[in-house]
């Protein structure tokens, strides 16, 4: 049920969509959506709930120590890895997301502030790892790589559009991962090493 009211939440908005037609899409009557979630606005919350759970798998995965000996933090441990696990490129998840975050609505101001938590204590445990620098403003540091990630989420379609490529497939990680690198390390100025370990 939940699943099938995050896409129907993605593709037309929360308001727009009924309780009798998530019960619809879900193959269950309306009176057992009710009965597990109390109101549709439960199933919403139940629904932001899977999403920050979601992006916390991400960045916990982003933040995880290399071993003890072990190479530095390589692309199977980067954010773009672990999204294409967790958000393969049919998941309703981005377009919820830019609903959501583009409504001026309370949730989507509470759903911003969760995932600017998320991004804030995933890199005190990048910095803790010795993998990142929270710099001389943490807070604008975790603001500036959430507002990064979700801009490549959310507009994937677009970016893969003007490639010919997404950018979080396996060929086009190839392509994003150096450039990206290269300006987090070196600025715009600096040259892409087309190399994405």
């Amino acid at each position: 049920m939940r699943d099938e009211a995050l896409g129907l939440f993605a593709a037309s908005g929360p308001d727009a969509v009924s309780v009798r037609q998530i019960a619809q899409a879900a193959g269950v009557s309306p009176g057992l959506v009710l009965h597990h979630f109390g109101s549709k606005d439960g199933l919403r919350q139940e629904v932001d709930r899977h999403v920050l759970a979601v992006f916390e798998a991400v960045l916990g995965e982003v933040a995880v120590r290399a071993p003890a000996g072990g190479p530095a933090q390589g692309p199977q441990h980067g954010l773009a890895a672990a999204v294409l696990r967790h958000l393969p490129a049919d998941s309703p998840v981005p377009a919820y997301l830019g609903r959501l975050l583009l409504s001026g609505s309370e949730e989507g101001r509470t759903l911003f502030r969760r995932l600017f938590e998320l991004s804030r204590r995933a890199l005190e445990q990048m910095e803790r790892a010795g993998q990142a620098s929270g710099g001389r403003d943490p807070q604008v540091r975790a603001a500036f790589l959430l507002v990064n990630d979700l801009a490549l989420l959310l507009l994937r379609p677009r970016v893969a559009e003007v490639l010919g490529v997404d950018p979080l497939s396996a060929e086009g990680l190839e392509r994003w991962a150096p450039e990206v690198l290269a300006i987090y390390g070196g600025g715009l100025t600096a040259e892409g090493t087309g190399d994405t370990a």
